[in-house]
């Protein structure tokens, strides 16, 4: 059925009937037709079909979708319109967007880490840039935590940790910040902070920290969930699909009435093992989760497609719809490239379908394949190491990770180099292969409700002189509010508000040793590699003793440096049944 922008004319006479396909015979939903003579908009509906009222015998149409050529044709009433789009990234031209950019360089190498049968994509860390020549960055923001719990897993196992599995953002994002509310009608409250840099002495530290509103979960709309779970072969022991199942029992104990669940399966086969039923109907719901075995091939492709379909049948308009992919990301049937998967989602995300990808196991664990699906396809991602983490993220932090209240989401950032000499964003390292494409841009991301998000900055400034509250930065965010189609832009300047280190609140302090923890495990040039003591002193005066999860990252930090230790022959992570 045909999803109406604009009101039906009165006058109508004719009707415009037809279907749009691809040039591989593919029918394509939420296809954009824009009607010229009256201005109007339309929408192909889920199975590629479209009927427009019209006053004309024929009218000029043109057809949008993103991922394909734009085309223009002459529909006529009297016949059935077969309408064909043609592929534009049939090769590689979808564009792989960055997680931040700054007009410096870039590199054209492309290539992936292979981490004993697991994958992560190459990073290009983030060098200094000059403040007068280019003053300014863009930064993608979204809650995404799955760096920290898969280099929690490695450390846990007396290993190494391979240096592009340390995504530094992805470990301020786990651990939660205690930031006011935004004000009545705002979406997002904003602050900063500028401090020491404990590894330098000479540089500065600018926090840049965003809490989205909490909105209380009864009050949220109503969800469309399709859980996506991987059954195959590769997902029998104990850390995988069984983890999965009581991951996804602890769901639906909290899913209400108004929420649909669906269950799809990909194993030997792909099939629905649970129609859309309500989420009141929890002990239906568990007896299907119970009753899944492992066993079979890998056809992710085809799974998500169909998972794709299946939530658009069930689509809730004003709804948070959203698949949630459970795997390994061990892929062995069809389209199985990191690449093929990118365009695959690229072409599902106009659907207004969230993806939200689950991680689990070790040794084929597929890393670089989860985290491009999860940012094409508008979700998260979260990697799932033991129970504790499942129910941190699927019922402690249910609302950020399953409902969002902001999508597209960036944030530009302008230096004044009248005070700053020159700055350096820490994290957000973007990956080779993206890098190497010129027509790259920063790729907004998913906001959860009640999120928080600090982004950090290492600068120097031009001298010890600044005046305090003078502007050293602007900075504009950049967001979608959810539901809604216009773009809003928030403007805040960045004053000097310099506190020392250690008459900071503590969770700067904290948030100042996660960072250093994360260069120490990526082996950065910016900070010196026997400095873990130091590393460990900063903690000393920074966990909060009440915080388990701060109290854990102290433990993890003491069995890093025995790992770390320049006289130890590195352990590095090896392919494992376990």
């Amino acid at each position: 059925m045909c999803l109406l922008v604009s009101a039906i004319h009165a006058d109508s006479q004719y009707y415009f009937r037809g279907e749009v396909k691809d040039n591989k015979d593919n029918t394509l939903s939420l296809v954009r037709i824009h009607i010229h003579s009256t201005n109007s908009f339309y929408y192909t509906g889920t199975g590629g079909n479209f009927g427009i009222p019209s006053s004309r015998l024929a009218d000029t149409v043109s057809f949008f979708l993103n991922g394909y050529e734009e085309k223009t044709i002459v529909l006529n009433a009297k016949e059935f319109n077969h309408v064909q789009l043609k592929i534009t990234f049939a090769g590689t031209a979808v564009k792989k967007k960055l997680h931040s950019v700054t007009q410096n360089s870039f590199v054209d190498k492309t290539s992936f880490i292979n981490a004993g049968g697991e994958t992560y994509s190459e990073l290009v860390e983030n060098v200094f840039t000059s403040a007068s020549e280019y003053p300014l960055t863009s930064i993608s923001l979204d809650v995404d935590k799955a760096s920290y719990s898969n280099i929690r897993r490695f450390i846990n196992l007396n290993s190494a940790v391979p240096k592009d599995a340390v995504r530094i953002e992805e470990m301020l994002n786990y651990f939660p910040q205690q930031l006011p509310e935004p004000q009545p009608g705002k979406i997002f409250h904003f602050q900063t902070q500028l401090t020491d840099c404990p590894w330098n002495p000479l540089h500065k530290l600018l926090f840049l920290q965003l809490q989205a509103k909490k909105i209380n979960y009864d009050s949220l709309p109503p969800g469309n969930f399709v859980f996506l779970i991987d059954i195959s072969g590769s997902m029998e022991l104990p850390n995988r699909l069984p983890l999965l199942q009581t991951a996804f029992r602890m769901l639906v104990e909290n899913m209400r009435a108004k929420d649909t669940i669906s269950i799809m399966v990909y194993g030997s086969s792909v099939g629905v093992v649970l129609q859309p039923t309500s989420g009141i109907e929890k002990k239906k719901i568990m007896g299907v989760i119970d009753s899944l075995a492992a066993g079979g091939d890998t056809p992710g492709e085809s799974a998500i497609r169909q998972a794709y379909t299946l939530a658009q049948r069930t689509f809730v308009k004003g709804g948070n719809n959203r698949i949630i992919l459970a795997t390994d990301g061990d892929f062995n049937v069809g389209e199985v490239s990191d690449e093929a998967l990118m365009q695959l989602i690229a072409q599902k995300q106009q659907t207004g379908i969230y993806l939200t990808c689950l991680g689990v196991g070790m040794g084929n664990y597929k890393d670089s394949k989860l985290e491009v699906m999860a940012k094409k396809g508008n979700g998260n991602f979260a990697y799932l190491d033991n129970v504790q983490e499942a129910e941190k993220v699927l019922v402690k932090e249910l609302m950020q990770t399953m409902y969002a209240v902001a999508d597209q989401a960036f944030l530009n950032v302008k230096f004044n180099s009248q005070y700053v000499k020159q700055y350096r964003l820490i994290g957000y390292d973007n990956r080779k292969d993206a890098m190497a494409d010129s027509s790259t841009v920063a790729e907004g991301g998913e906001i959860g409700t009640g999120h928080s998000i600090v982004s950090v900055f290492e600068v120097e400034l031009k001298n010890d002189s600044v005046p305090v509250n003078a502007m050293i930065a602007e900075a504009g965010l950049n967001y979608l509010p959810f539901g809604e189609k216009e773009k809003q832009t928030e403007k805040y300047t960045v004053n000097n508000n310099y506190r020392s280190l250690i008459l900071c609140d503590s969770s700067y302090r904290f948030a100042s040793a996660v960072t250093w923890f994360g260069l120490l495990l990526r082996q950065s040039p910016y900070v010196n590699s026997n400095s873990w003591e130091d590393l460990i002193k900063l903690l000393s005066v920074s966990v909060n003793a009440n915080d388990k999860w701060q109290k854990e990252m102290n433990m993890l930090v003491l069995k890093a440096k025995e790992i770390y230790k320049p006289d130890r022959k590195k352990i590095f992570f090896k392919k494992r049944k376990g």
